[in-house]
């Protein structure tokens, strides 16, 4: 059984069930030409732009501009991903119908399309620029990454008693010159978080092993991009090397939900009390994990 993080899959609807008769087509619409008259710098509301958009469309006051595909199937398909909207159309339908589809969904598509420009954002922000300086989520905390040649790999320093509520109080000394690269950089601190994420992970799957009565045979770190932990029945537990960027409460919850597949291989009601009888709150961190943000390395 595995645990999974929120779904990055696009999204898909569509319209028009019923075959309509062939109409004839009118050229394509230029982007440019949304608003014939009309100044782009002029139009109020957000501006989305997929890449290859050949046609745009106003919703609520909000340009949209789309790829359109024509493609063999019986009904107009919306898909919201990374890149915008992407209209596929029957080869039958027109224009004036495509239009209208996307006037009936547009509170669908708007909300998609913030949906997924957040989700940049949020990936952007979480990228790591590789220099000294910078700071690195770990356990939930903040640390800063200190470039020291005179270090050997890499030392977490102990945190201040007196520091600022908020302000990082944490150092990761690096054992490289100020010269070296982010890759340089990035290759020591990704062997050091997974070195401290061996011996985490190996203290919180034996406490929690003892609380819930079972048996680990194997435990192993795993780098998936879509998973933070699974677990056999013959006792072999993976968990995700990253959680070590969030808080041992988070922690905690994916290490029992594995180790509670040990007693319970499914997701059933019974399941979910063993996982409440060591975590009773774990709602909350099973939120957490699901919202939490893990950085980009």
């Amino acid at each position: 059984m595995s645990l999974w993080p929120a779904p990055w899959s696009q999204l898909q609807r569509s319209l028009f069930d019923e075959p309509q008769p062939p109409q004839p087509e009118p050229p394509p619409v230029p982007v440019s030409a949304a608003v014939p008259g009309a100044p782009r710098e002029a139009l109020a509301g957000e501006v989305f732009k997929h890449p290859r958009a050949q046609r745009d469309v106003r919703l609520d006051g909000h340009l949209v501009a789309y790829e359109m595909r024509r493609a063999r199937r019986s009904s107009i398909g919306f898909v919201v991903g990374p890149e915008g909207l992407t209209v596929s159309v029957p080869r039958w339908v027109g224009l004036k119908e495509v239009d209208s589809a996307l006037q009936e969904k547009r509170g669908w598509i708007l909300r998609k399309l913030r949906e997924q420009r957040e989700r940049a954002q949020r990936l952007q922000s979480a990228r790591i620029d590789w220099r000294d300086g910078t700071g690195l989520p770990f356990l939930g905390d903040t640390v800063i990454l200190l470039l020291d040649a005179r270090a050997t790999g890499a030392v977490l320093d102990a945190g201040a008693a007196d520091g600022l509520p908020g302000v990082p109080r944490r150092l990761l000394r690096v054992g490289l010159p100020h010269t070296a690269t982010p890759e340089q950089i990035r290759d020591v601190v990704q062997s050091w978080l997974q070195r401290q994420a061996r011996r985490i992970f190996e203290e919180r799957v034996a406490l929690f092993a003892l609380r819930l009565d079972v048996r680990v045979r194997r435990l192993a770190l795993s780098s998936a991009a879509t998973r933070w932990g699974s677990a056999n029945a013959d006792g072999s537990i993976r968990l995700n090397w990253r959680l070590v960027h969030f808080g041992l409460q988070i922690i905690d919850y994916v290490v029992a939900h594995e180790l509670a597949h040990l007693r319970e291989m499914n997701h059933s009601p019974a399941f979910w009390e063993v996982v409440r009888s060591v975590l009773p709150d774990y709602e909350h961190s099973r939120l957490a994990l699901r919202d939490g943000q893990v950085p980009l390395l």
